[in-house]
């Protein structure tokens, strides 16, 4: 609590520094010699600790976010180079139901020889074409196999047959440079 004075009493003069005189005689304040020789030492430590682990958690997700970014860019590299090997494959499975029209032409019953040449020709050299680019028939094996074939009509198994044996093929299947561009249509054996 502040000393009471009597009213026209002068307060007493501040000497160097804002310090009263009693206050300079006694001495300097402990906080002034601190201000002098500055902060305090382990404040500064932790001043510097923090900083520092600030600084290895800003370097982790420096290196994180560069580690993302190499990803995204090796991804979307590996993606454009699938979408320029694989760009004409839209392209010949639509088409494929031209050459089946063609194959079926050829077979057809009534059509002059000199015709059917030349739908032999034009198959063939359209399928040229096509094998240039990467596509390839469907080997057709004697049993079914889901991951070429797709059975479209099934016919109980008769003496000698295998339980989904290969009855007949409908539609050719087709693969594009070893990826399955349009499966095989085929009729299969059932046994009971």
């Amino acid at each position: 609590m502040p000393e009471s004075r009597e009213i026209g009493e002068k307060e007493p003069e501040a000497g160097a520094g804002g310090a009263t005189p009693e206050e300079s005689a006694a001495g300097p304040d402990t906080a002034d010699i601190a201000e002098e020789n500055g902060p305090d030492p382990a404040e500064l430590e932790a001043q510097r600790d923090a900083a520092l682990e600030e600084c290895e958690q800003l370097r982790d997700r420096l290196l994180r976010s560069q580690a993302d970014f190499e990803n995204i860019r090796k991804r979307l590299e590996r993606e454009k180079r699938e979408v320029v090997r694989f760009a004409a494959a839209e392209t010949i499975e639509a088409l494929l139901p031209i050459a089946d029209d063609f194959e079926r032409a050829i077979g057809a019953d009534g059509v002059s020889k000199e015709v059917r040449e030349g739908l032999e020709l034009i198959h063939r050299r359209m399928f040229e074409v096509f094998r240039r680019a990467g596509l390839a028939e469907v080997e057709q094996h004697e049993t079914f196999d889901p991951s070429v074939h797709c059975a479209v009509d099934r016919a109980p198994a008769g003496e000698g047959q295998a339980d989904l044996q290969i009855l007949d093929v409908y539609m050719k299947g087709y693969l594009f440079k070893g990826r399955l561009l349009r499966a095989s249509m085929v009729k299969v054996a059932v046994q009971g």
